[in-house]
């Protein structure tokens, strides 16, 4: 049976945020180009993430520049429902060609001619340029210490729901970043006992002197930093948008009835083993929160903003008892706890691309998204060129880039395809 082959200058792989962004962009520059999707335009926010979820960015920061949220208002957080519409309604207003149901399952570099082969779920594509836009949130992770246990409910939190999912009795919840502690208050919240990990962690105010935070950190230039700090790789960020958005505060959620522990270290016969680093882990975090209003208070003294003084900011509630006196092993059986719920993050998969441009590790080698295999790009990766560029709004302005990127090698090529062949006996030596 003959496979009808489809040919293509770009073929982009994934229409969540990075994909549309993509298209935005090559759709200016009439570049043409295919949005290949497996699932549904931004399928990751509808399925992908619990019930209640909200973005962690207010609406009038955590968007597209040409187009606003239909529903939510500018300083809210916008529930996931509504940020998988806006991203569909985007699209639209584009009309992006952007094929759902269609799945990326190899890519390889033709030899002797220009491009790539792609292999799909709906035929064979030949594309001279492939933008890899399926962001950084492809394999959930649950690290090697899990139990090997029939009697625990264990999911990682992107299997997470809702509370009513879980059977009865307590929760251990490995990992405090955004995911974690929003997970472990709403479980809090819904009555169940809840032990909650705590690793190294940033945690930013909500808001600040009127303003949310991730206005201070456009103001500071903190977006705009192009290298992580060094240590900083495994740190994670706490902050919510849930309720109206607060500022997470850990000893708050102790006196509320979470049990904070330490990094989990290991499980052995039922009895989960803690590291001795709360209270650092604690301490640093409340280093990097009081920073930040330091930093903002200068920044609007050198700058005379007229902005309300906050000295409420500045006050730590006492150290709750799991602070003072940390648990360093827990008897899951003993506590009554049937569930762990592991928000340990993401890791990529791209064995479907079959070129030369990953390190050892198997991460993308490129700069700025603009890989080392010619004609592959990436796009929506963390720090793919700034600290905001997983974000909705930096994502945009990475895609403007790898476009421009595209289409300059676009000249590169029309002018081989134009351009008069040199012969040998018009070639003159000087004598």
């Amino acid at each position: 049976m003959t496979v009808e082959t489809t040919s293509i200058d770009t073929l982009i792989v994934g229409a969540g945020q990075a994909g549309v962004a993509m298209s935005e962009h090559l759709s200016r520059q009439g570049v043409p180009h295919i949005v290949l999707e497996r699932a549904r335009i931004a399928e990751a926010w509808r399925t992908g993430r619990w019930d209640s979820l909200v973005a962690n960015g207010p609406a009038w920061h955590d968007r597209f520049p040409n187009l606003e949220f239909a529903e939510t208002a500018a300083d809210a957080f916008a529930p996931k429902e509504e940020v998988a519409d806006y991203f569909v309604a985007y699209a639209k207003k584009f009309n992006a060609p952007i094929r759902t149901g269609v799945e990326v399952k190899k890519v390889v570099r033709n030899t002797g001619r220009q491009g790539f082969t792609v292999e799909t779920s709906d035929g064979v594509f030949e594309a001279k340029r492939v933008v890899v836009a399926t962001g950084p949130f492809q394999e959930p992770i649950i690290p090697p210490i899990a139990p090997q246990s029939s009697t625990l409910t264990q999911i990682h939190s992107a299997a997470y729901r809702n509370p009513q999912q879980l059977p009865e009795g307590g929760v251990l919840v490995v990992g405090a970043g955004s995911s974690g502690v929003q997970i472990a208050e709403e479980l809090q919240r819904a009555g169940k006992r809840v032990y909650l990990s705590v690793g190294a962690h940033d945690r930013p105010p909500r808001g600040y002197r009127g303003r949310d935070f991730c206005w201070w950190l456009g103001v500071l230039g903190e977006w705009d930093a192009e290298v992580m700090k060094p240590g900083r790789e495994h740190v994670t960020i706490a902050v919510s948008g849930a309720r109206g958005g607060h500022t997470v505060d850990f000893r708050r959620l102790a006196h509320q009835g979470v049990t904070l522990v330490g990094l989990t270290k290991s499980f052995d016969n039922g009895v989960v083993s803690f590291n001795a680093d709360l209270a650092e882990n604690i301490a640093r975090g409340d280093e990097n929160y009081l920073s930040l209003l330091d930093a903002a208070d200068t920044y609007a003294a050198r700058n005379g903003l007229d902005l309300p003084d906050e000295p409420e900011a500045r006050i730590i509630p006492s150290d709750p008892d799991c602070l003072t006196h940390p648990l360093l092993e827990l008897d899951l059986t003993q506590a009554g706890v049937t569930s762990i719920i592991w928000a340990t993050g993401y890791a990529t998969d791209f064995k479907w691309l079959q070129v030369d441009t990953f390190d050892e590790k198997g991460k993308p080698k490129h700069q700025r998204g603009v890989s080392k295999e010619p004609g592959v790009y990436f796009l929506g990766l963390p720090w793919l060129s700034r600290r905001g560029s997983a974000f909705i709004w930096g994502v945009w302005h990475d895609a403007k880039h790898v476009a421009d990127h595209i289409v300059t090698q676009r000249k590169y090529q029309a002018y081989y395809d134009h351009a008069p062949v040199p012969h040998e006996e018009a070639v003159h030596t000087p004598a």
